[in-house]
């Protein structure tokens, strides 16, 4: 009998309670957002009735088109980059935005958070591996980024994001989840409200939850393969 998305998503929960447990951490402090991109509305679907609430989309249009046939059936997060002339419709779609990458967007999504009486609540992309091909700011420059958004009434910066580079061994990419950490626990003692960490998909989501993430961003362990 083939498996069910029921049956993945269970496992998935499983390991998540494992990973958790593996550190000494409650798997409550840890959320899963199911990444949906490119998954056709009937799968959709299926995993909400299988109990996911919350679902992440790459792109703001196809995000938009599914949440007009699939209404109120789970909270939606932006794991995907954010372009400045698709900012509005952002915040009025998404409960997180976790692809802050500029200062110049921040300032923008607080105008817009104020004109539509809803603050933007964001994290802020760190291209840890400092690849050309993945958007996110430097280490360096998150503090900048920070301190100049400060003022920013219509903006909740929550925490840190980060994709690092794809390696065989999930154990070699977990320097870069703890690089990722140290800098966001070290922020926080500066007076910075950073509570979240968004990192680890399918492939290494286990030692993202070992080295403290929050938010794990998982599609294919869920939904399978995406549609080619």
């Amino acid at each position: 009998m083939s498996e069910t998305i029921r049956d993945r998503l269970l496992r998935v929960q499983d390991r998540i309670r494992a990973a958790a447990s593996r550190v000494g951490r409650d798997a409550s402090s840890v959320t899963l957002v199911a990444v949906s991109k490119a998954i056709p509305l009937p799968v959709i679907r299926e995993g909400v009735e299988a109990g996911i609430t919350i679902l992440g989309e790459n792109r703001v249009q196809e995000a938009r088109d599914k949440i007009a046939l699939l209404p109120h059936v789970a909270r939606w997060h932006l794991v995907g980059h954010l372009q400045t002339n698709k900012a509005k419709l952002a915040i009025q779609l998404f409960e997180l935005i976790h692809s802050l990458d500029s200062l110049r967007l921040a300032q923008i999504l607080d105008r817009l958070g104020r004109e539509l009486a809803k603050p933007a609540r964001c994290l802020v992309e760190v291209n840890l591996g400092g690849e050309e091909s993945k958007s996110g700011i430097t280490e360096d420059g998150v503090r900048p980024l920070l301190e100049g958004a400060a003022g920013l009434r219509h903006l909740r910066i929550q925490g840190l994001m980060a994709i690092p580079p794809f390696l065989p061994d999930p154990e070699q990419i977990r320097p870069y989840f703890r690089r990722l950490r140290t800098l966001r626990d070290k922020l926080r003692d500066e007076g910075f409200a950073l509570d979240e960490l968004s990192m680890g998909m399918t492939h290494d989501f286990e030692v993202a939850i070992e080295e403290g993430a929050t938010l794990v961003r998982i599609g294919t362990a869920i939904f399978g393969p995406r549609p080619t």
